[in-house]
């Protein structure tokens, strides 16, 4: 997932693999402008139950305040939102 032409600061490959297991999980919906975005409760849900992460409850709530913190996703009324880097 590291992309040296990704403008987003780079982050640890664990928290990087919940962005991907995230990314696999979030919709397109048509009034966003096929945004793809997931509820949060439902991201932490995905990243709690998903054999390949093993993660515990502060472990997820860790990777989302990263992610946010820069710039994978943005949160718009407890929706996550994909932020696509510029090309």
């Amino acid at each position: 997932m590291n992309d040296s032409t990704d403008p987003r600061p780079p982050l640890s490959e664990w928290i990087l693999d919940a962005y991907d297991v995230l990314c696999m999980h979030c919709l397109s919906s048509d009034d966003r402008e096929d945004v793809p975005s997931i509820p949060r409760e439902q991201a932490l849900e995905i990243l709690l139950r998903t054999d390949d992460l093993a993660f515990e409850p502060e472990d997820a709530n860790y990777a989302l305040t990263r992610l946010l913190e820069r710039g994978y996703f943005y949160e718009v009324d407890d929706e996550l939102r994909v932020t696509e880097p510029e090309s």
